[in-house]
Order: C-alpha cells, then structure tokens, then sequence
C-alpha cells in the first residue's frame, strides 16, 4: 500500500503533561505524565525510516543539549545524525526554547559553564507564539521550554547528549555533548515561503529534510519523489487519504501516489526526507 497509518507510542516524562492535544486522550488520574507521541511505522525497525514525527507537551524546561551531526553519530554507531525543526501548536505567555549561545565559546567555556550551572544565562532563550518554526541543526546547544505544544520533526535517532539538566537525577553527557557541540549564536534559517498553490507554505528546506504547511480546502493527488516518502501529520480538521480518513491526533507515511480530500479546517504538515522542495508534489483535481 503506498499510504500507510503510523501507529502512535506515548512516552512518559518528567517534565510532560496530563493534558495533551485535540486527538489525544488525557493521561487518567494518578498516571505518569507524557512528553512525547511518536508516530512510528508498523512492523518496521525502529530506526529504519529516515524520519520520525512527535508531539512535545511540556510542563517544565528539557535539559540544555545537543546532537551530533550525521559523521559523529555514525563513528559513535548509529545511523545517522539529528537535525530537527519545532512547529509551534500552543504556547503560554512567556514561553521560550533556547537556540544558540549568546556569544561564541570555546568548548572549554561550554564544560565549564555545564558543570556549575551557568550554561542556563549563557544560552540564548527565545520567546515563541503559536506558528513560529525552528530548524535547529546539529550541534545547536538547544532546549525547549515549559508550557509549550509542538510538533518536532527529526531525523530519525534516539541520540541525544544532556549537557545541563537542573540537577534532576539523570545521565549527562559532558564528553560526547561537548564534541558535537556547535556552541555559537543562532542563526534562522527557516524563512517561510509560499507555494504556487495558496494555502501551502514551505517551512522549511534541509539539508536534511523539507517541512511544510498545507491549510487550503482542496482535492488532489499526492505523489512522493523517487526515494523520498513523505509523512502527513493532521493538526486539526480532518481529511481523507485514499478513502481512509485523515485526522488531528494521526500521521500517515506515503511512498507512491495517494488521493486526497482535505476539509475546510484541515491544517496539515507534510514532510520528507532531503533537501531541495518536490515541486510537483500536489496535483490538484480536475
């Protein structure tokens, strides 16, 4: 089948929350809060496909940290690196994800400030509304912000070096983190552009994936580039993709032509692996 349906996995975490996001049911009355939900592919490796599409719901800031870009990460035994990109669903007043360093170090200065808690002033904490977009390439020192909705595409590897956590009781990962770090100020590459088709917005153009936005009523076919699977996550509304519906809470992953109906009030992000933009990735009906 060239649509397929990603099965969803929730993963507790200490700074997630109980209440989550339309097309997610709340986390139950005494239970664990959850961070994430992954959209994974049924029946495939775990590592296997080239992406990986989450929600974050955050209560409290995730640790400051870094990954290592795709050279790095295979020395180290993975399969590839970790570039990712935020799209922005729901943000309280005052929150933020911290993107860079205020100014450039050296990798002795970023230990240093690691280890006695300093490197929390010396990261560069952004405030952030609803539809902003963040391309954070490897070795960006990063962390994201309490009271915040999002939806995080990424490389798909579970590789993430700690190198501040607050002093919550978990690993860090001083040496590796350090290695890959980047630790200069940020630089935005996400310039939001539009589409010859209204309502379709590039978010964002590799190098390691394309990310874009689809809010427009429309009808079409579907069709990924050679090698270049594309995932269709729902925000909101509610769709159809080869008969099968399309809605907020659920993510598909396509690798051949698909028809599809999107409603009035579908929001859509779509993904797929690579750089450079499929330009006729959409075929409106007749």
């Amino acid at each position: 089948m060239p649509a397929i349906r990603l099965e969803t996995k929730r993963v507790e975490k200490p700074w997630g929350r109980r209440d989550l996001w339309p097309g997610f049911d709340a986390v139950p009355e005494g239970g664990q809060p959850v961070g994430e939900v992954w959209f994974q592919v049924p029946g495939m490796a775990v590592d296997e496909p080239e992406l990986l599409i989450k929600y974050l719901f955050t209560s409290e800031k995730l640790s400051i940290q870094v990954h290592p870009d795709d050279a790095a990460a295979r020395a180290a035994g993975y399969p590839r690196g970790k570039d990712e990109a935020w799209v922005v669903l729901d943000a309280e007043p005052h929150a933020s994800i911290a993107m860079g360093t205020l100014r450039v170090m050296d990798r002795e200065a970023l230990r240093a400030a690691a280890l006695d808690g300093s490197i929390e002033e010396l990261v560069d904490w952004k405030a952030v509304k609803v539809g902003d977009v963040y391309y954070s390439p490897a070795g960006t020192v990063h962390a994201i912000g309490a009271g915040l909705t999002l939806v995080e595409v990424q490389q798909n590897v579970d590789l993430t070096y700690r190198l501040y956590d607050y002093g919550r009781p978990r690993e860090l990962h001083l040496d590796e983190g350090i290695a890959a770090a980047n630790p200069v100020p940020y630089v935005a590459t996400c310039i939001a552009r539009e589409r010859t088709r209204p309502g379709h917005l590039i978010l964002a153009d590799g190098p390691a994936f394309v990310l874009e936005r689809w809010r427009w009523p429309d009808r079409g076919t579907l069709t990924p580039a050679p090698n270049r699977p594309v995932w269709l996550v729902a925000l909101t509304g509610a769709g159809t993709i080869d008969g099968q519906p399309l809605e907020s809470g659920g993510a598909w992953l396509v690798d051949g032509p698909v028809t599809m109906e999107m409603g009035g009030k579908c929001d859509l992000l779509v993904a797929y692996p690579g750089a450079g933009v499929v330009d006729d990735l959409w075929r409106p009906a007749a």
